[in-house]
């Protein structure tokens, strides 16, 4: 019994030693819009309105009916999101685990605020774990790209919203 705990032993601090501490990033992102929140939200605040602005991404609703729980799937299934949080202007979403990868605790948020009667101001949040790359470097270029990415998102919301 004492050799299989020590073995037991041995192996769960093999394990540990081999799992890198979460490093948490978060990345904001904000862009004005000349027409009003809810306005804004009808165009781009569907769950699969992402098709519309961010680009060659495909999205089909694979269960749920819109509201929390309901899951999407994006480029031929090879993404998967789930929406875990929603209001009038707002949804928040994560993404499962895979069995057999890393898992990032991906997290997005999008969320339209009014700033005036005609104005109103598109939010977007994402947060994820980079404890998976080499080194600071990389970890910044893959926080780079990623704003990159979103921040051309925002620009094709805008214009969507201001029929542009």
């Amino acid at each position: 019994m004492r050799v299989c705990l020590t073995a037991f032993g041995t192996l769960l601090l093999a394990t540990s030693a081999l799992a890198a501490e979460p490093e948490y990033a978060t990345i904001k992102m904000q862009i004005e819009v000349a027409k009003p929140a809810k306005e804004v939200w009808a165009k781009v605040g569907g769950y699969c309105d992402i098709s519309k602005w961010l680009g060659n991404v495909d999205c089909k609703i694979t269960s749920g009916d819109g509201g929390i729980g309901t899951v999407r799937a994006l480029r031929n299934g090879s993404v998967v999101e789930i929406l875990v949080g929603k209001t009038d202007l707002s949804y928040g979403y994560t993404q499962p685990v895979k069995e057999g990868t890393w898992y990032n605790l991906y997290h997005g948020f999008l969320e339209v605020k009014p700033v005036t009667d005609k104005t109103s101001r598109i939010f977007y949040t994402l947060m994820l774990d980079v404890s998976d790359k080499a080194d600071k470097a990389a970890k910044d270029a893959d926080i780079a790209n990623r704003k990159m990415r979103f921040e051309g998102a925002l620009e094709a919301m805008k214009k969507l919203a201001e029929g542009q």
